[in-house]
């Protein structure tokens, strides 16, 4: 019987916030300058560093290391969540936009809380 290894293009929460913030990156991208430089920056940083935080995450040899980042990429998501009821608020997203990517963020929570989980039940050090 082999042992079947996780592999950092099979984690569902990256696959999920790879086409996430490419979809935030052309939304922002048309606002008009006050609205990128004030809320805009920080909103696609906020989703860009989810995937980025589960990726060094995969790329530690720690089990604590990489857990760390697994929990700086669950905060990410709650810090895009907040972006994303700023601008729905503030009339920068669409209604269809902001139900999209509310319905997309409140998925990753849980698979980010999966990944803490095999990280501590499978790792020894």
């Amino acid at each position: 019987m082999s042992k079947t290894y996780l592999s950092f293009s099979n984690i569902n929460a990256c696959k999920v916030t790879d086409n996430l913030s490419d979809q935030v990156w052309e939304i922002v991208s048309s606002w008009e300058w006050f609205g990128k430089s004030t809320l805009g920056i920080q909103y696609v940083k906020a989703v860009d560093s989810i995937a980025g935080n589960i990726a060094e995450g995969f790329g530690r040899f720690h089990k604590k290391d990489k857990e760390k980042f697994y929990y700086n990429a669950r905060g990410s998501v709650y810090e895009a969540l907040h972006w994303t009821e700023k601008a729905e608020k503030r009339a920068l997203l669409s209604r269809e936009d902001y139900e999209n990517i509310t319905k997309q963020l409140t998925t990753l929570p849980r698979e980010i809380n999966w990944l803490i989980k095999i990280t501590e039940e499978k790792l020894s050090i």
